[in-house]
């Protein structure tokens, strides 16, 4: 594969813009070479600037549980395209996105609209503080809630594929006010309750951690994290941002049976358009202005096109629950194979997988943590990147990062996808 247009337009793009990428999840530098500039995409797949061709398991980092320009999403674009893009007034559609993501996820009680995952969480904390009258928070070490100052603390996502701890630019007393912990470690958890849980405002988690690579919760840990939030009044924040509407149509929160007081919510909610929520139980949310005096706004929020697309796309899943078997079929095969080309070629690899999410991981060790994740050969990962790459394979450019299928990946798509990690492993692995 030649990419000489990418190449160009990466060059120019380093002149104005940080980096030559608009967020570092999407550089490459953490796999030895250049972005490939995107042009368009349909179904699985993607073509760049340079005419190359890709099967995607990228999905934009998740939205596209569909697959690109899937006809009901499309649709609904263009229904509303003509009526404007914004309005900065409240609309039908807003109201009726609330009403399906209640009726989705029931723990949601209220719920507001915002423009990315990052408002969700930012906006969560600061009702759960304003709703306790407490201060710190706990966090979980990997687990990534979007460039909140106090949540950059022991981060994963970009952070980590840059071997970033934490972030500069977040002053002291921000970052004083999280405490994090190890994720599946319930020991240390409830040390950190026994010492401070009078002070601890809530718990915020990836229910399954996308952002280190895929990592599930350990049997027990949700439940156990669920009675000491309630022992203690700290709020439960489940960050369904990757989660929500992927992992199964209540997210995470109905496949482990576990009920937090408060969600945030983004990515598959606008059918790849930029849109968050954040919400929960009534008596919580009822303390967001203009009932309560925790602020928070947004001009953009509740955009017609953003909501048009989530709809679309939350009815469609409602209404064709078999597409989570297929993606879940798909999941298995596709995780199966690379495991099984992984061990004919001698490769060390483990791997986890939750539906749709999945990552393989370059170590020999099973993933739970952070700890766990960071043993990963990241050059070996890097080496297997560019070999699918130049075969036609879009993964996420990270080893710290989660793989994404849609219900558009067919048999054809997953045995190429598995044939071409054959190779890779024998050839550059």
């Amino acid at each position: 594969m030649r990419h000489d247009r990418s190449s160009a337009l990466f060059a120019e793009a380093q002149r104005f813009i940080p980096g030559g990428v608009n967020s570092p999840a999407r550089a490459f530098g953490a796999v030895g070479r250049e972005p490939v500039f995107i042009i368009r995409g349909h179904g699985c797949r993607l073509w760049d600037v340079d005419g190359n061709e890709y099967i995607d398991f990228v999905g934009s980092w998740g939205p596209l549980l569909l697959g690109h320009c899937h006809p009901a999403v499309i649709s609904a674009l263009r229904d509303v395209l003509d009526g404007g893009t914004s309005f900065g007034a409240p609309t039908e559609a807003e109201v009726e996105m609330a009403q399906l993501i209640s009726d989705l996820m029931p723990s949601i009680e209220m719920v507001r609209l915002v423009n990315s995952g990052t408002e969700a969480t930012m906006s969560a904390l600061r009702v759960a503080r304003g709703y306790t009258g407490r201060d710190l928070v706990v966090k979980f070490v990997g687990n990534y809630h979007g460039h909140v100052d106090s949540l950059l603390v022991r981060a994963g996502s970009g952070l980590a594929t840059l071997g970033i701890s934490d972030s500069a630019g977040v002053p002291e007393g921000f970052a004083s006010t999280t405490l994090p912990a190890p994720y599946n470690d319930l020991r240390s958890l409830e040390q950190l309750f026994g010492q401070h849980g009078e002070r601890i405002a809530a718990v915020i988690l990836e229910p399954v951690v996308g952002n280190m690579g895929c990592v599930p919760p350990r049997p027990g840990f949700l439940q156990r994290l669920r009675e000491l939030c309630t022992g203690h009044g700290a709020v439960l924040i489940f960050d369904e941002v990757m989660t929500g509407f992927r992992v199964a149509l209540g997210g995470a929160q109905e496949l482990y049976g576990v009920t937090p007081d408060m969600t945030t919510l983004g990515k598959v909610i606008g059918g790849g358009l930029p849109i968050g929520a954040f919400g929960g139980r009534r008596e919580i949310m009822e303390s967001v202005a203009p009932l309560g005096a925790v602020y928070q706004a947004g001009t953009l929020s509740g955009n017609p096109l953003a909501v048009a697309g989530g709809l679309a796309m939350l009815r469609f899943l409602r209404d064709n629950p078999e597409s989570y078997e297929r993606i879940e079929s798909s999941s298995a095969r596709l995780q199966a194979g690379v495991m099984a080309a992984a061990e004919a070629a001698g490769v060390t690899l483990t791997s986890n997988r939750v539906g749709s999410m999945l990552t393989f991981f370059f170590t020999k060790q099973q993933v739970w943590d952070w700890d766990g994740a960071s043993t990963c050969d990241t050059d070996a990962f890097g080496r297997y990147f560019r070999a699918m790459l130049t075969q036609g394979i879009y993964l996420p450019c990270s080893q710290y990062e989660a793989a994404f299928v849609a219900s558009c990946h067919g048999d054809a798509e997953i045995d190429r996808a598995i044939e071409c990690a054959g190779r890779a492993f024998r050839k550059a692995v």
